[in-house]
């Protein structure tokens, strides 16, 4: 721990009191670490402020003694863009203890949340008010407001609702040199020059801690119905999308998963199986839902699923008989990377392209990655619809303790160079955080690494918020 470390954790614990201040190594411990397990920082405190003041103050101290802080939400991101560097240079900023709901408007269809409400309890309160907020992911139970904003979260929703950035109304935040930023007025119509909120959605903590957020809310799901069909390709789910849309603007949920990684899953997790009779090389899932309770959505869906098997877009489809096999159903789909974890070593990568040139680049991509490295298994899995899937590629028999580190670096090299000259994005909906951000550097355009820098170094002069991550 450095004098200049030791001397802003006293300032604090005068401060804020002794809730506000851990040093314990063993309660630290989890906290420095990413959820895969593959990046390890470390810290010589985490401040936890109750108040935006409380934060005013952690950040000033900061500044004045130029010690860079990591705000951390539920620690639940996907590019390590929440862990503190190796040499124990910074301090944890978490914002769990910033976890009220300052209120909730079914009128305005507006909430307005701190940065540390989890979003299962955000989705609670919603529901109590007879609305909804329309984003869910794997991580719900720990996951919070305040991550979601600074990664730009997304999940299975935005088919129909958009990431966080569509649904965050205005955000109120500490900067870099103590200041707040107060956007939660929630209006429809601001055009008083920048938007700080839109830079604030999606910067990773690297321009200020999100201490609130405005939300947008809607009506709350009166009925939902969720299906399962088995495709002969990627090109036919997007065509059965298509075909859904083109029928009805219910379609909430819409997810590719290959035969393979259902297999896994049926492998690997306990109380899974097969929704269909008969094996098809590649699977949908459809949720569709509506806000009317005199709508039957479950016949709806079901005639026009009826229609896609006669045209020959599927071959087989079945509805859930309730909501148990609903979450079955679902099971299946969420469980895919846990699966492929007890499987073996797998690289991750989580992609974007046009929605129309996804098919043909998930099939092109895959055959072109085992031809370049024998041995390996490439596939992909997701939100077809938001031309975002999460293309994976499994060490098989490669697996090595060196794996990642050697050949899967080379792999992902590969694989980002494929997405680059598609024109699409190495990073969708995770973030860049540490681990994409040599890559971000190699492959983003000049013109956009050097604004990236500039927004930078205007608001964090000092470079004391969350060092190390998304800006090349």
């Amino acid at each position: 721990m450095t004098d200049a470390e030791a001397k802003l954790i006293e300032m604090a614990r005068e401060k804020l009191g002794s809730k506000a201040v851990i040093t314990d190594s063993q309660e630290i411990a989890p906290w420095v670490i990413d959820w895969r397990g593959r990046v390890h920082g470390a810290s010589p405190a985490i401040l936890a402020p109750a108040s935006t003041d409380e934060v005013v103050q952690i950040v000033r101290l900061a500044a004045e003694h130029r010690v860079p802080l990591v705000p951390q939400g539920g620690n639940t991101g996907m590019a390590a863009g929440a862990t503190p560097p190796a040499d124990g240079s910074a301090i944890l900023l978490s914002t769990r203890r910033l976890n009220r709901i300052r209120s909730i408007s079914a009128e305005n269809r507006l909430a307005i949340a701190e940065g540390g409400v989890v979003l299962a309890t955000l989705h609670e309160a919603a529901d109590e008010a007879g609305m909804r907020f329309p984003l869910t992911l794997g991580a719900r139970g720990s996951c919070t407001v305040g991550g979601l904003t600074s990664t730009n979260a997304g999940g299975t929703q935005v088919l129909k609702f958009g990431t966080m950035r569509s649904l965050v109304a205005g955000v109120e935040a500490v900067l870099p040199d103590g200041s707040i930023h107060s956007g939660l007025s929630g209006l429809k119509k601001d055009n008083r020059g920048y938007s700080l909120d839109q830079l604030l959605i999606g910067a990773e903590g690297t321009l200020g801690v999100i201490t609130a957020v405005a939300l947008r809310l809607v009506p709350a799901i009166a009925s939902r119905t969720v299906a399962w069909a088995g495709v002969e390709s990627p090109a036919a789910a997007l065509d059965l999308l298509r075909f859904l849309e083109a029928r009805t603007a219910a379609i909430e949920g819409f997810e590719l998963v290959p035969q393979d990684s259902l297999e896994l899953v049926l492998k690997h997790i306990p109380d899974t199986r097969a929704p269909l009779s008969e094996e098809h090389r590649w699977h949908v899932l459809v949720e569709a839902t509506t806000a009317d309770p005199a709508t039957d959505i479950a016949a709806e869906l079901e005639r026009l699923l009826g229609l896609a098997l006669q045209d020959g877009i599927i071959g087989d489809a079945v509805l859930a008989a309730n909501e148990a096999q609903a979450e079955a159903f679902w099971k299946l789909r969420d469980s895919i990377s846990e699966a492929e974890r007890a499987e073996g070593q797998t690289l991750a990568h989580d992609i974007s392209v046009a929605v129309a040139d996804m098919p043909q680049f998930l099939t092109d991509a895959a055959a072109e990655v085992e031809r370049a490295f024998p041995g390996v298994v490439a596939s992909g899995f997701g939100h077809l619809g938001d031309g975002n899937i999460h293309f994976h590629v499994r060490a098989a028999s490669h697996a090595t303790p060196e794996w990642y580190e050697s050949e899967g670096k080379k792999i992902t090299r590969f694989v980002d160079d494929l997405v680059t000259a598609a024109g699409g994005s190495i990073s969708a909906e995770h973030g860049i955080g540490q681990l994409k951000r040599d890559e971000l550097a190699r492959l983003a355009p000049a013109s956009r690494i050097h604004a990236l820098r500039a927004i930078k170094q205007a608001l964090d002069p000092l470079g004391i918020m969350n060092p190390g991550k998304l800006v090349p």
